[in-house]
């Protein structure tokens, strides 16, 4: 497990009382530590490990946590540490694969305050922020937006507008982005290259709290979403100069079983060119729900290849939690 105490940011980066006009305390006291343990045969160990640490953040009278959904996709077990030094073992209530939210409950009594969620809607570029891991004071840095943009993951995944924050924390999961209010305003999901003109370095891309209050009553009562799922291929992509590279298919998934291979070009789907990322997925999103099947123009070492890939929910790969 890492030890907190082993790092700081310099005292020129972390946030002053002087500068905010909250309790910078109650923010730091709001960010837990989850710690989450896998069995061996989870779908998602070999790419996210057996052992997976980060933060998350108290946002339910109840004890209630928001963090990043890979952070506790598939756990066996989950400990919650706060700044007080209390362990309470907590369950991985629900992940939303859209939009990349993950909820845990804990299983006994917290003590700490929730922090109230305000809206990333209204977030600027240039305005200073203030990212928090678990860690207190020391672990936590000021921070500027210096893009609100569309996102697109290679493992098919899609933010409409991310926020885009630097200079990036360095223990990005799960991480609080918090506003001139003292209000969370998103979950840091990412670290990226800093794509600016003259800039280095690396950024990182937080979702936008905004995401959560149209599913969250859902979430907590059903451990996902009630709609039907969208439709999941199982390919991992990069898109560069108008084109879209198939970089990996994942194992058992619906690609691989179609004959989709590493290093082909995805030249079009169910007729239609695709150059970008975005609008692959959605245009396979808004094809249906998982179980519809598209029809994929490929080409592979120059030769033209149509397949047909009947869609799949990836949820039906990925280990259920329970409760003992």
């Amino acid at each position: 497990m890492a030890d907190e105490s082993k790092w700081s940011f310099p005292d020129d980066m972390q946030p002053r009382d002087e500068e905010w006009d909250f309790d910078l305390d109650r923010v730091s006291d709001a960010v837990v530590r989850v710690h989450a343990a896998f069995p061996p045969d989870a779908y998602t160990a070999e790419t996210l490990g057996v052992d997976r640490i980060g933060s998350g953040v108290v946002i339910g009278a109840d004890g209630l946590v928001l963090t990043v959904g890979y952070l506790i996709t598939e756990a066996s077990s989950i400990w919650l540490t706060t700044s007080s030094g209390r362990v309470v073992a907590g369950h991985p209530l629900a992940y939303d694969q859209a939009s990349g939210f993950g909820l845990v409950m804990p299983l006994g009594q917290l003590g700490v305050a929730p922090l109230e969620c305000g809206s990333a809607a209204s977030v600027g570029v240039g305005e200073r922020m203030i990212m928090a891991s678990f860690g207190g004071r020391p672990h936590a840095c000021v921070t500027r937006v210096c893009a609100r943009q569309v996102f697109a993951g290679y493992w098919e995944y899609l933010l409409d507008e991310a926020v885009l924050t630097a200079p990036a924390h360095p223990q990005w999961g799960g991480s609080a982005l918090v506003d001139t209010s003292g209000r969370l305003v998103g979950i840091a999901s990412l670290l990226v290259p800093d794509e600016r003109e003259g800039a280095s370095g690396q950024c990182n891309v937080s979702i936008p709290i905004d995401l959560l209050a149209p599913i969250r009553d859902e979430l907590v009562a059903a451990g996902r979403r009630l709609a039907p799922a969208r439709p999941w291929l199982g390919i991992y992509a990069s898109d560069e100069e108008g084109q879209i590279t198939i970089a990996q298919v994942a194992p058992s998934g619906p690609a691989e079983k179609a004959g989709v291979r590493r290093g082909d070009l995805l030249l079009a789907v169910d007729g239609r060119r695709v150059h970008r990322l975005e609008d692959f997925y959605r245009l396979v999103w808004a094809s249906g729900i998982a179980g519809c099947e598209l029809l994929f123009t490929l080409a592979r070492e120059g030769s033209p290849l149509t397949l047909r890939i009947r869609s799949g929910d990836r949820s039906d790969l990925l280990k259920k939690p329970s409760l003992h």
